[in-house]
């Protein structure tokens, strides 16, 4: 796996998570800034899926290719139902949801090291 795109999706996961929490404490809605970090993590997500299939096809390891994959898929549509979610609750709930979306990106990303690399 490409690892500097890994760490660039989980630290802007992590930031995405944290202003989320901030919305969400003072019961704020989510806003376009938010909006444009997941987008990014989205598209870096969308680019981990191609790089992780081609490198899954090209490899000689003994990876699980059905829970890969899976876990690629999987972590694609998570921020995509989180935002939403969040757009469709008005109250503090809906930032407080998308803040918990966030924080599973960084645990799909481990969870595909830890198979990419066993």
């Amino acid at each position: 796996m490409f690892e500097p795109l890994t760490w660039a999706l989980v630290g802007l996961s992590l930031l995405a998570m944290v202003y989320a929490a901030v919305l969400a404490a003072r019961d704020k809605r989510i806003d376009w800034p938010v909006l444009g970090v997941l987008g990014l993590v989205e598209v870096g997500l969308l680019a981990q899926l191609v790089v992780g299939i081609v490198q899954l096809v090209g490899t000689d390891r003994d990876v699980s290719g059905p829970f890969f994959v899976g876990y690629l898929i999987g972590g694609l549509l998570v921020l995509p139902l989180g935002a939403l979610w969040a757009l469709a609750e008005s109250s503090r709930w809906g930032a407080g949801a998308l803040a918990f979306a966030c924080l599973v990106i960084p645990v799909v990303e481990q969870r595909l090291h830890e198979i990419w690399i066993a």
